[in-house]
């Protein structure tokens, strides 16, 4: 089984792939399963869920680098699946529970105050990490609390009609949760003491922080749930592992001396490169029209003074991309939208292969075409692949968020405060392109690691570059790489930042697969490749065991790695043990971060209620940056992650008990090698 910690889990996660992501899901599912319930409460739904997040942690792994821990990391995208499939009409509740009354309560809600609810005070997490996934500052996170308490007050069954003193409300759950300021602390108790209506309010807060609380210790999810997940990922891979792809070849016949002379002009591109040259601005979409790969479509549908074109849309086996214009019609501003937010497939499921990877192409005002006028944004949507060659999309479109450009924030920054909510809807008709594989079948080292570029799929909508790193070795393993381009003939193209993901690909045995997603070269015929690498991040394994005792006096330091690492503190903070790890020096320090756990003296993992680290980054010239203090429009190149500091907060497994013993066991670290490495391949 994978322990809780982040950092072991994901050294074993890149290892090992999706079972060791269904041993993570399985270890963590208690939480999971607390803030699925809040969604949904019929078991099939939950089942897909948990289906649905498993697939999509898989794919997105390669991305994730330590930013943020990996479980926060891992709920984002666990959130972001239960917004999508609530949404769904055919994924509506098909039973409701008899006692869901905080839940019938919390429907009731508006979403933000729900999700915040939901995060913090049912699934567990920490106040910080609630905000980090709702995307707002500490401070809205307790109003968001704050305001939600209050709205929870009538449908629980409290008065709603009295009201506390407004300059004292915000401060009702930092008193109950014990972290208030302590001349705060007295002030409210002082005028609580004294004023019956905000005696009334601390109360109701108080029985319904009970109530949650009691709820989120009654929840358990049932055996069947992940034993279900794990039959059907089992089938899925029995599946793919069958599935052999169809090449559909196209061939038209021009009969006639008239329809010849057309048919020539056509083939040679003559009259739709003269036609499309004259008719449309856009580069990229004149020769998605001109190689056929997309029709010219100017869907159009009005709201509200906002008007949204459909413009085009190309898909292939790899993705489905919409290219829409946003026009505001009567102010300047420029608007964006995303799949996932506001943006709905209403028979996403009927239609596309959810499953498949959604890549993301994040706002671009520095493009010609966004440049023309400030009133108008062009951009594109990206959704899964389609089933079948020829479908329907039904898109109804409910949220639109305007794009800010100005010295005070980074060039195409979407402003979170500023949405637009309107009714705009589409039907559009797709027809899937064929794609061409190439096989390449490079074999090499990198960093000593046994390491391979398979294949080149030339697609209409992207060039996918796909890869193998072999996990074999003792010492070490590389879990992701950089590239920093791949050069096709004389075209030189820049990898897609948002794209790297694992590939379910029939494989070798102690081999993982990834594909990597760069521009579409439309249509060209490759004969030389080159590929150039920017950096290789490595797990290194090396154990280690420390002892700790609340009884000994700290600091105290050990050496590691070539560093010197200090064990701030050990001590106790009511019923949770808090120990502090640290290692300021980064200058020649070989590892970013840690994979550690801590263990009872028979070597059980401890329960962690919550972990958390500072961090430095660092560029790859060495210049370090203070994560929390940078300009948001500085780019760092090729930045690394360093841990400085290390908090974590223990609780015994048996109630009154307090951890006054652990083992730190160190079973590794990760760290980053920077390369101008080239492979040139031939194609025959």
């Amino acid at each position: 089984m994978i322990p809780a910690t982040d950092s072991v889990s994901i050294a074993a996660i890149k290892e090992r792939s999706v079972e060791s992501i269904i041993d993570w899901f399985e270890y963590n599912k208690q939480s999971f399963y607390r803030l699925s319930c809040t969604y949904f409460r019929n078991q099939k739904q939950v089942e897909e869920l948990f289906y649905q997040s498993i697939m999509k942690v898989r794919q997105e792994l390669p991305r994730f680098k330590n930013e943020t821990s990996f479980e926060t990391w891992v709920t984002s995208i666990f959130i972001d699946i239960c917004r999508r499939l609530s949404k769904d009409n055919s994924f509506q509740a098909l039973e409701e529970s008899p006692s869901d009354e905080i839940f019938r309560a919390l429907d009731q809600l508006n979403v933000n105050e729900k999700e915040a609810i939901a995060l913090a005070y049912i699934k567990g997490a920490t106040q910080e990490e609630t905000a980090q996934l709702l995307g707002v500052s500490f401070e809205r996170l307790r109003e968001l609390l704050n305001d939600g308490f209050q709205s929870l007050r009538k449908p629980m069954g409290y008065f709603a009609t009295f009201n506390g003193c407004q300059e004292y409300q915000n401060d009702y759950l930092a008193y109950l949760e014990k972290n208030i300021e302590h001349s705060k602390k007295v002030d409210l108790e002082i005028h609580v003491y004294h004023c019956p209506h905000c005696q009334e309010e601390l109360v109701t807060f108080q029985e319904i922080q009970s109530k949650l609380t009691k709820l989120r210790n009654d929840l358990q999810i049932p055996s069947s749930v992940m034993a279900s997940v794990k039959d059907r990922l089992d089938e899925k891979k029995k599946q793919k592992q069958q599935k052999i792809r169809k090449l559909i070849k196209r061939v038209s016949f021009v009969v006639g001396v008239f329809v010849c002379i057309f048919g020539i002009g056509f083939l040679t591109g003559v009259i739709p490169n003269l036609y499309y040259a004259m008719t449309e601005d856009d580069q990229e979409l004149r020769t998605i029209f001109q190689k056929n790969y997309g029709d010219r479509l100017n869907l159009e549908s009005e709201y509200d003074g906002i008007k949204i074109t459909i413009k085009s849309v190309v898909a292939d086996d790899i993705e489905t991309v919409v290219y829409y214009e946003i026009e505001d019609t009567t102010a300047e501003n420029q608007y964006v939208m995303n799949y996932g937010d506001g943006v709905y497939i209403e028979n996403e499921f009927e239609i596309m292969d959810t499953e498949s990877y959604i890549g993301y192409y994040p706002p671009d005002l520095e493009s010609e075409m966004n440049k023309k006028e400030k009133n108008v944004y062009h951009g594109k949507l990206i959704l899964n692949s389609l089933k079948e060659d020829e479908a329907t999309l039904k898109v109804n479109i409910s949220t639109i968020r305007k794009l800010l450009s100005d010295s005070t924030y980074p060039t195409g920054y979407v402003d979170d405060s500023n949405i637009k909510y309107g009714d705009w809807n589409f039907e559009i008709p797709v027809t899937k392109q064929s794609s061409k594989e190439y096989v390449l079948d490079k074999e090499l080292e990198v960093e000593g690691v046994p390491f391979r570029i398979d294949k080149l799929i030339m697609a209409p909508s992207a060039t996918i570059l796909q890869y193998s790193i072999n996990y074999d070795t003792q010492d070490f393993q590389i879990y992701n790489v950089d590239f920093d381009n791949l050069q096709v003939n004389d075209k030189k193209l820049k990898p897609d930042l948002y794209s790297g993901y694992y590939y379910d690909a029939p494989q070798q045995m102690n081999w993982n697969t990834y594909q990597i997603k760069f521009p579409s070269m439309l249509g060209e015929k490759p004969k030389n490749v080159k590929v150039q690498f920017s950096a290789i991040y490595l797990s290194v394994f090396d154990k280690k065991q420390i002892e700790l005792d609340i009884s000994e006096e700290y600091p105290k330091t050990f050496e590691y790695a070539g560093s010197t690492i200090s064990i701030d503190k050990m001590e106790l903070e009511g019923n949770t043990t808090k120990i502090v790890i640290s290692n300021q020096e980064i200058k020649d320090r070989k590892f970013e971060s840690l994979y550690f756990n801590l263990l009872d003296k028979d070597g059980n993992f401890l329960n962690y209620m919550n972990i958390s680290s500072e961090t430095v980054i660092v560029d790859r010239n060495g210049k370090q940056y203070d994560m929390y203090q940078m300009d948001p429009n500085m780019e760092i190149e090729q930045p690394r992650y360093f841990d400085t500091v290390s908090e974590i907060d223990l609780e015994s497994a048996n109630i009154g008990e307090n951890v006054v013993s652990a083992i730190l066991a160190i079973d590794g670290y990760n760290t980053t090698k920077y390369t101008d490495k080239v492979v040139e391949i031939t194609i025959e």
